[in-house]
């Protein structure tokens, strides 16, 4: 069976641990098999996450970082409903976009290399995440730490619309908001409660204020929750939002205008928890990176562009430690975290090139 049809078979859902470390030990195992040294990196509640090391023998340079996550944002099962499966060109399956396709990229760089006697400057060394999907919490440590012994960091993760490589990336937060209201009968005796939901609406609508949409710093709230019945006055409700910073400045800002939020009622209490996660992955850590891609680009017959994205990705870390870093060089196609997702497969073998190029020439 083919590596990418393999990996899309191979469910790994962010929580669901055996089905994580069963892809970490396959991958480990294609890893071994292309000459890499391997490490698994263990967690008692994320699955596993992968190190590899290609030419670790040349220690004349600091490393290149490729960076990519084997985890998805798909439950298991959703195979039965979105079969991987090849049509008009185009490969489709759960997580084959985000990022599986990019891991084959990764890995089919570095055995071009190898097949052609190609040695980069100095180590290569392949991470994979296994928690990116929510926020890479298991292990942002190691995986910052392998960012400060590294030249560079190539981030595998799907290109922009077009191809187009991924210079920028906003700073992304997740905040919950909860009010403590105080429940009563909603026919005998209202004005005895605290309405916990009419509470979390006005903030709601305070919190709308906060965002600056014309320079691209936004709040969403994508879930609310409240109450028990409706003849009840709601003792609790909750709400997460979600925040994009284009900024680094920014962070300040809008955790001390959350954390800050005050009760309309003055017998609700207010709880807010969160912050900003992923710092904003600036341009100037990707400019002199895209430029190289860019003319090993035209060497090959593409022409590169550059993008902005308000998503997040492992690279947010390596760039904020100062680490030149370029996104986007997985894989071509649309529908991360969609019905449709898929990736052009005519795309595949053009990005193999390019990152090959890449690491062998920086």
């Amino acid at each position: 069976m083919p590596f990418l049809e393999r990996t899309v078979k191979m469910e790994s859902p962010t929580n669901s641990k055996p089905h994580v470390d069963a892809l970490s030990r396959f991958l480990a195992q294609e890893f071994r098999r292309a000459g890499g040294r391997i490490r698994l990196l263990g967690h008692p509640e994320a699955g596993a996450a992968v190190l590899a090391e290609f030419w670790g023998e040349k220690r004349g340079a600091k490393p290149l970082l490729l960076l990519g996550h084997h985890d998805t944002v798909w439950d298991a099962g959703t195979l039965a409903r979105m079969p991987y499966r090849v049509r008009g060109g185009r490969a489709f399956g759960p997580g084959i976009l985000d990022m599986k396709a990019g891991i084959g990229v990764g890995l089919w760089a570095i055995r071009t290399l190898k097949a052609l006697g190609i040695e980069p400057r100095g180590p290569v060394r392949f991470f994979l995440n296994s928690d990116e999907e929510v926020s890479s919490r298991a292990f942002r440590r190691q995986m910052e730490a392998e960012a400060r012994r590294a030249r560079a960091a190539l981030v595998l993760e799907p290109a922009a619309q077009g191809g187009a490589l991924k210079t920028s990336r906003k700073g992304v937060g997740e905040f919950r908001i909860t009010v403590h209201g105080r429940s009563s009968h909603a026919g005998i005796n209202p004005g005895a409660g605290v309405n916990a939901i009419a509470e979390l609406a006005r903030q709601l609508v305070r919190i709308e204020k906060f965002a600056r949409p014309g320079r691209g710093l936004t709040l969403t709230v994508g879930t609310v929750q409240g109450g028990t019945r409706s003849n009840v006055v709601p003792e609790r409700a909750w709400a997460a939002v979600d925040v994009r910073i284009p900024q680094a400045r920014d962070q300040a800002r809008i955790e001390r205008q959350l954390h800050g939020l005050k009760p309309f009622h003055p017998e609700a209490r207010l709880e807010v928890t969160g912050g900003i996660n992923r710092p904003p992955m600036m341009r100037a850590m990707a400019a002199d990176l895209f430029r190289r891609a860019q003319a090993l680009g035209r060497e090959l017959g593409m022409e590169l562009r550059e993008a902005s994205t308000g998503g997040g990705s492992d690279g947010n870390f390596t760039a904020a430690l100062g680490i030149p870093t370029l996104d986007g060089l997985g894989a071509v196609g649309d529908g991360a975290h969609a019905p449709h997702e898929h990736v052009i497969v005519r795309e595949l073998p053009r990005r193999t090139a390019l990152l090959a190029a890449l690491l062998a020439t920086l």
